[in-house]
């Protein structure tokens, strides 16, 4: 999603919330919460699931390793609902042409740095440049080259562009700032 006019381009960055973050967070939490009761299960000596009496896995050393694997389970899901509460990733890339400056926003998390803001100056913007990496995992970004300052990535890397949805927006970002594509 973006929003142009003659002198600015914004560009909004969609973060952690989405459909697949949605599901992995919830189907690694009841997968780890399932071991969890299984190993407890095991410890008590109680079926709490019925598809795995407690006498068929014992608490040493199957229960212990399934609790473990539970509670791993369980801290990670957590990450991620964090992540997705927090909205981590999302943002907005500014191109303002009247006042020469480029605005790069993200979130990040909590904490003394969840705000990450990064400004340049459109004069110090050498090129837009794509890289394409083709194979199993195919991975195609746009990045922005800064003088002195390296290159900046403007696409998620898991935002799998076609190639010629990428041609386009760095043919288009181009353009507008200018500047030549490498």
């Amino acid at each position: 999603m973006s929003w142009r006019s003659e002198r600015i381009w914004i560009e909004f960055i969609r973060g952690s919330r989405k459909i697949s973050n949605f599901c992995w967070a919830f189907i690694l939490f009841l997968g780890s919460l399932g071991f969890l009761v299984v190993g407890t299960s095991s410890y008590l000596g109680r079926d709490l699931i019925s598809l795995f009496p407690s006498q068929q896995i014992i608490f040493f050393p199957q229960g212990i390793v399934m609790s473990f694997y539970g509670i791993a389970g369980l801290f990670i899901s957590s990450y991620l609902w964090c992540t997705i509460l927090w909205n981590v990733g999302s943002g907005y890339d500014r191109f303002d042409r009247k006042e020469g400056i480029v605005c790069i926003f993200r979130w990040g998390f909590p904490g003394k740095n969840r705000r990450i803001l990064l400004r340049f100056l459109m004069k110090d913007i050498q090129s837009i440049r794509i890289e394409v990496k083709e194979g199993i995992y195919a991975r195609r970004v746009l990045y922005m080259e800064i003088r002195g300052q390296g290159a900046i990535p403007l696409t998620r890397t898991d935002k799998n562009l076609t190639p010629r949805e990428i041609e386009q927006k760095a043919a288009e970002l181009s353009y507008f700032l200018r500047v030549p594509i490498e």
